[in-house]
């Protein structure tokens, strides 16, 4: 379950930053099956629809860890310097492959 302060603190962060929508990754496993990761992920956007007028849309996560570790070896970055730094990295890989999925619809 999902604490209502961690879903607060979104909206609140989305209105201060002018956020047209907010996006959360929905983790499932390899072959496409639901995991307790994605119940939780679940619990979290019902939680954001009832506190912000927003959108709130879920989109697939599957392999923006795995995108976010090339991207930063080609970028140069060692993986032990970039171990602190991947789960943003993967959220840029998540948000990047949304808007490019919604400019190509």
């Amino acid at each position: 379950m999902v604490d209502d302060r961690i879903a607060a603190a979104i909206v609140a962060l989305s209105d201060e930053e002018g956020a047209a929508m907010i996006v959360v990754g929905r983790p499932l496993s390899l072959g496409g099956a639901e995991t307790a990761s994605t119940a939780l992920a679940d619990d979290l956007v019902q939680r954001l629809l009832s506190l912000t007028t927003l959108p709130v849309v879920q989109w697939d996560e599957r392999f923006t860890t795995t995108q976010a570790q090339r991207q930063m070896r080609d970028a140069g970055v060692n993986a032990k310097d970039g171990r602190s730094r991947i789960d943003s990295a993967a959220a840029v890989v998540l948000l990047q492959d949304f808007m490019e999925a919604r400019r190509a619809s």
